[in-house]
């Protein structure tokens, strides 16, 4: 009795050394991959001057990357279902490894365009597989202290991409953004292949080709069209395709891709299944999570270019100046998680959607006057906000969705952060420029100067300011998921 006692012990042992290993080789790659997501933030103007691109041109490193990840992560709640852990890992890390190669290789912009659709396809598996094996490993009443390191990975890593880029950037050339992520991306891949174990158990299927169609067309289209309104705000209103027709095509495009997959769902057939959503606190708690998506990538955007283009920092010292705001995230996101196995989520998300509305709202005042010391505080405040918000609506959204389902849950989330960051950077940017052409018509000028750019960024952040306030009521209705969740979970 006492030796079955103790085999089954150094089984339990094994099995749970097993599973933290593979939870860290995976958060550990997922850092890497998602830190190559906003390091082309303060990387246009060389990317310009060196390949001879206009800046909408340009765009399209970025905008192609959240093109590919709109199109690819929608497929992933069927392939983890389908293949082993460490077939997907291997996979996407090769992919995006071979994306990083191609783009420090690129002799031109096709290439490495063309190498960033690679690296986004590679990430675009890795996020959903890394939230879907925690679901699945970690008991409910630990998952607070492990969604805060996942916190670290999808809100500290964007925000840390703009100071790596700058910092490149101010002493070698863009390639070398590339160059200095390869053996971060090659040892990830190595370690993974030596050390990553399956633990899951796939079962078959057949994929559905016209929702992987639907999904395609509606999501491309969707990040693509709001991805255009600012640009097309930044010429005038003038645009090669008007931002509203790829919106419309995409918005009836994921309309009849919703009704297929409940059709599908039926059968158990579905590409991405959508009754995930009968949780009503994940649906509140998805909600919650993609207003903070907005305001971070908003940020992300007009922050750096407040920096440069109003108190005329280089990308360097801007790129430094936001950095305490990342490592503050970083710290936080931890001891958020445990706070949240301890007390829940409500106070913790009460507390931090107050703090970023405050910010948000504070950053309405900022001027062509205002010292450069207050921009950081500042940051770093709306860090501390979102950290508390982040761990808290990962943990409760998830953990809210029936245990078959984790893998459509984690693609759900994932996707939907891809069209809030086009949305806020949409928002925040169409209203920066539009403010900031009035300001400019209205002093009598040709160009914006620096007040007349300021006046515009504080539209943005009023613009923030008020989907914020939502995100305080929305606060008051999430919970903490019961141990098993309930297939029909209201709130």
């Amino acid at each position: 009795m006492t030796e079955t006692l103790n085999a089954s012990a150094a089984t339990d042992d094994a099995t749970e050394r097993r599973n933290r290993l593979v939870i860290a080789l995976l958060l550990v790659s997922a850092f890497v991959v998602i830190l190559n997501e906003t390091i082309m933030g303060v990387a246009l103007p060389a990317l310009e001057r060196s390949l001879g691109i206009t800046t909408a041109t340009g765009q399209w490193l970025t905008t192609g990357f959240m093109l590919t990840m709109a199109v690819v992560i929608p497929i992933t709640g069927f392939l983890i279902q389908r293949l082993h852990t460490r077939t997907l890992f291997l996979t996407a890390m090769t992919l995006f490894t071979a994306g990083t190669a191609i783009s420090a290789a690129a002799p031109g912009f096709e290439v490495l365009l063309a190498g960033r659709i690679v690296q986004a396809s590679g990430t675009a598996v890795m996020m959903p597989l890394l939230m879907t094996t925690v679901l699945t490993l970690v008991p409910a009443e630990r998952r607070g202290r492990t969604m805060g390191n996942i916190s670290i990975v999808m809100s500290v890593a964007p925000a840390l991409g703009p100071t790596i880029s700058g910092i490149i950037l101010n002493a070698l050339e863009w390639r070398w953004m590339f160059i200095v992520m390869l053996p971060l991306a090659v040892g990830a891949l190595i370690l993974g292949a030596a050390r990553m174990q399956n633990v899951t158990e796939p079962r078959p299927g057949r994929v559905d080709v016209i929702s992987v169609i639907l999904s395609a067309l509606g999501f491309s289209a969707l990040i693509y069209g709001l991805s255009s309104i600012g640009e097309a705000a930044a010429h005038g209103g003038v645009a090669v395709v008007p931002p509203a027709a790829p919106i419309a095509i995409g918005a009836v495009a994921l309309a009849v891709f919703a009704w297929r997959q409940f059709a599908l769902a039926k059968a158990d057939r579905a590409l991405l299944d959508l009754r995930v959503f009968r949780s009503g606190n994940f649906t509140v708690s998805l909600v919650m999570l993609l207003i903070s998506m907005m305001a971070l990538f908003g940020t992300l955007i007009v922050l750096p270019l407040y920096l440069q283009q109003v108190l005329l920092l280089n990308p360097l010292n801007a790129g430094l100046v936001l950095l305490p705001g990342g490592i503050v995230m970083a710290l936080l996101s931890p001891f958020v998680g445990c706070l949240y196995d301890r007390f829940g989520p409500r106070a913790l998300l009460l507390t931090g959607s107050t703090i970023v509305s405050g910010v948000l709202w504070a950053m309405t005042m900022l001027s062509e006057t205002t010292p450069v010391w207050v921009v950081p505080i500042g940051h770093s405040a709306l860090s501390v906000g979102l950290a508390f918000l982040f761990t808290p609506l990962f943990t409760s959204a998830l953990g809210s969705v029936e245990p078959r389902l984790y893998s459509h849950g984690s693609a759900v989330v994932s996707t939907l952060q891809q069209v809030a960051a086009g949305a806020g950077t949409a928002l925040f940017v169409t209203m920066l420029t539009i403010v900031t052409a009035e300001a400019t018509a209205s002093a009598g000028l040709e160009q914006a100067g620096l007040a007349e750019t300021a006046e515009g960024m504080r539209a943005a952040f009023l613009c923030g300011g008020v989907i914020s306030i939502l995100a305080i009521v929305l606060a008051f209705f999430v919970r903490k998921p019961a141990n098993g969740a309930p297939a029909h979970g209201g709130h």
